[in-house]
C-alpha cells in the first residue's frame, strides 16, 4: 500500500541535537537523575540592553542541553521522537512555505509545499482503502483539527443529526460539539476504555427521529481501547438507520498507523465519512500535525471560493504549515510500510514486555489488544510522576510505548519505580491503590485482589 518506499529503515538510537554553533562543542554534560525542566522565567529584551544577563545563544543552549536530558524520560505521551532527518530538512527553515486553501489547487505565489502534500494523502488513501479520485483531505495541524474538521463534515452533512461519542472519546470531540451547537449523546463505556455498544443501542432508538454522526476512536487517549467500527456499523442498520441517516468519523490520531498493519479495519469500502491521524505520535514529525481524509463528494458542502487567495477553501485553519508535509513525506518515504511495520511489531512487543514485568514486580497493570498502552496505578509521589513525565487520570498513570522508546527505558522505569515503591509502602500504613473499577479486577494488584485472585 502506498508507492512512497525506499530501503533505508530508522533504528532507535540516543537523540543528541548539534550545537546550536556552528563550530560549538557538542559535548553535553550528563545530569544523574536529569529532573523535570523548570521554568526559565523569560523575558524578551530589547537589543543593547540587560547585556549583564545571559546571553540568547547561552540561554538557547542551556534550553537544549535541558530538552537533550530529558528525551528518555519521555514515555508518557504519544509523540514519536526518533527521527534523524531534522538536520537534512533544516535548511527549509529559512523559507516560508505556506499551503493555505484547498491542497489540490495551487497557490499563486510559489512558496508551498502541495506537491509533497499531495504525496502524502494519496499515501494514506492508498492505506485506508479510497481511490485517488474519489477521496478529498489535507494535512492539518493536528488531530484536533481533523476531529473538528470531521465533525463538521458530518453536521453540514446532516444538519439536524445527534453527534454520539464515548465518555473515553478525546476531548476535541465535545469541543467540536459546543463549537458547532450540537446535540450530543454520551456513550458509556466498558472498564477497558471501549464503546459500550448496547448504550449505543438505547441512545440510537430513543433518537430514531434524528440523524446519527458518530465518532469512532480507534485507540482511546488513555486506555487504548480500539471501539469496533464493525459493530457499530451493525447497530446502526438494526437499528433501522440507512446509510444516509448516518455519517461515522473516525479519530485514528494514535493508531490510525498501527491498526492497518494488523487488520483493514480502517477502510474507506465500509460507510464512513472521515479519517484523521496524528502525524506527530507513532510516525513522528518535530512539530505538531496530522491528516485528514475525507469524501470527495462531501467536501462541497465545505468549500468556498476565495478570491484573495485564487482557491477554494474548505480547511479550518485557511493558513497551514507548509513544512510538515515534507516531514510527513520524508518519513513515509524512508521507512516504506516495511518499515511501519517494523515500528508496529517493536512497539506491540515492548508493550506486553512492559506489562509483564511490572506484572511480575506486582503492579496493578492493564494492556488493551491492538494498543501500546500500558495502564498502571497512579505513582505515589508527584515528583516521580514529573520526572517520567507521565500522564495521570484518577488512580491509573500510563506509559505509552513509542518508537523511539528502548527497552532500556522500559527497564530503568520499571527499576525506579520498583524500588521507590517500597519507600512509599514500606510500613504498610500506606496501602496499594484498588483501581479494580478502573482497570478490572484481574489486572489489579491490591492487598484484596492479589488474594483474591490468587484463591480464585
Amino acid at each position: 500500500m502506498g508507492s512512497l518506499s525506499f530501503e533505508k529503515d530508522f533504528e532507535v538510537s540516543a537523540i543528541t541535537p548539534p550545537s546550536l554553533f556552528p563550530n560549538g562543542d557538542n559535548k553535553r554534560q550528563k545530569l544523574e537523575p536529569p529532573g523535570p525542566r523548570k521554568n526559565l522565567q523569560l523575558a524578551v529584551t530589547e537589543p543593547g540592553f540587560g547585556s549583564d544577563g545571559p546571553s540568547l545563544d547561552s540561554i538557547l543552549v542551556n534550553y537544549l542541553d535541558t530538552l537533550t536530558q530529558r528525551v528518555n524520560f519521555h514515555i508518557g505521551y504519544p509523540v514519536n521522537i526518533c527521527y534523524h532527518h531534522y538536520a537534512t530538512l533544516a535548511p527549509l527553515l529559512q523559507f516560508h512555505l505556506n499551503n493555505c486553501g484547498d491542497p489540490f489547487i495551487d497557490n499563486t505565489v510559489d512558496f508551498h509545499s502541495k506537491d509533497f502534500e499531495m504525496a502524502v494523502l494519496d499515501w494514506f488513501a492508498n492505506l485506508w482503502e479510497i481511490e485517488k479520485d474519489q477521496y478529498w483531505g489535507y494535512v492539518t495541524n493536528g488531530g484536533t483539527e481533523g476531529n473538528l474538521h470531521g465533525i463538521l463534515l458530518g453536521r453540514e452533512l446532516l444538519p439536524d443529526g445527534i453527534l454520539y461519542a464515548s465518555k473515553d472519546s478525546h476531548y476535541s470531540v465535545f469541543k467540536a460539539a459546543r463549537m458547532y451547537r450540537m446535540d450530543s449523546e454520551t456513550i458509556n463505556t466498558s472498564v477497558n476504555g471501549e464503546m459500550d455498544y448496547s448504550d449505543l443501542r438505547t441512545k440510537l432508538l430513543q433518537n430514531k427521529d434524528k440523524p446519527a454522526i458518530i465518532n469512532v476512536t480507534i485507540g482511546t487517549t488513555f486506555k487504548g481501547a480500539v471501539d469496533d467500527l464493525d459493530i457499530i456499523l451493525q447497530t446502526l442498520k438494526d437499528c433501522g438507520y440507512s446509510q444516509d441517516m448516518f455519517y461515522i468519523h473516525c479519530d485514528a490520531a494514535l493508531c490510525g498507523l498501527i491498526v492497518p498493519f494488523i487488520n483493514n479495519m480502517i477502510s474507506f469500502k465500509k460507510p464512513i465519512g472521515s479519517v484523521t491521524i496524528s502525524g506527530h505520535k507513532f510516525l513522528g514529525c518535530p512539530m505538531p500535525c496530522g491528516v485528514q481524509i475525507t469524501r470527495k463528494s462531501y467536501i462541497n458542502n465545505l468549500s468556498r471560493n476565495v478570491e484573495y487567495i485564487a482557491s477554494v477553501d474548505a480547511t479550518i485553519s485557511g493558513s497551514r504549515n507548509g513544512l510538515t508535509p515534507i516531514f510527513l513525506w520524508y518519513s513515509l518515504s524512508a521507512k516504506g510500510q516495511i518499515g511501519l511495520q517494523k515500528d508496529v511489531k517493536r512497539c506491540l512487543d515492548n508493550a506486553i514486555y512492559l506489562k509483564d514485568r511490572l506484572q511480575q514486580a506486582g503492579i496493578s497493570v492493564m494492556l488493551n489488544e491492538l494498543s501500546i498502552i500500558v495502564v498502571l496505578e497512579r505513582p505515589r509521589d508527584h515528583e516521580f510522576v514529573r520526572r517520567w513525565q507521565l500522564s495521570c487520570m484518577k488512580d491509573m498513570a500510563h506509559v505509552i510505548v513509542m518508537p523511539d522508546i528502548t527497552r532500556e527505558t522500559l527497564d530503568n522505569f520499571v527499576n525506579d519505580l520498583v524500588q521507590q515503591r517500597k519507600l512509599w509502602y514500606q510500613h504498610g500504613r500506606v496501602t496499594t491503590p484498588c483501581i479494580a473499577d478502573d482497570i478490572g479486577a484481574q489486572n489489579c494488584s491490591c492487598s484484596y485482589h492479589k488474594i483474591d485472585y490468587i484463591i480464585s
